[in-house]
């Protein structure tokens, strides 16, 4: 029984941790960017945009379609390395945690 207890344990303080990681996500803001730099999208560790920067030089009323394809280009680019971020944090929070095959948080 002793076992069930220290996983118990272990699970209120990964409970704990995951509180403060999803605080953390929130803060820590990850920059996403496409066209060589000319779109930037930043976007905080939970895939909340905080910012898009346009270059000047992309602001022309005939060339609207590109800088929509950019700043999705560029959202994307933020939403993968936020996820990237994330699934690192976790994995480091729940290393010590005998989880079961299968089993994700």
């Amino acid at each position: 029984m002793k076992n069930l207890t220290d996983i118990m344990k272990q699970a209120q303080a990964l409970q704990s941790k995951m509180t403060d990681l999803q605080t953390e996500l929130e803060a820590v803001e990850v920059e996403g960017t496409s066209g060589g730099g000319m779109v930037r999208v930043t976007m905080s560790g939970k895939g909340h945009i905080k910012r898009v920067s346009i270059a000047p030089d992309l602001m022309k009323v005939d060339e609207r379609e590109i800088l929509e394809d950019l700043i999705v280009a560029a959202s994307a680019d933020a939403k993968a390395k936020s996820e990237r971020m994330a699934a690192d944090k976790m994995k480091t929070l729940t290393g010590g945690l005998p989880l079961p095959p299968g089993f994700s948080l």
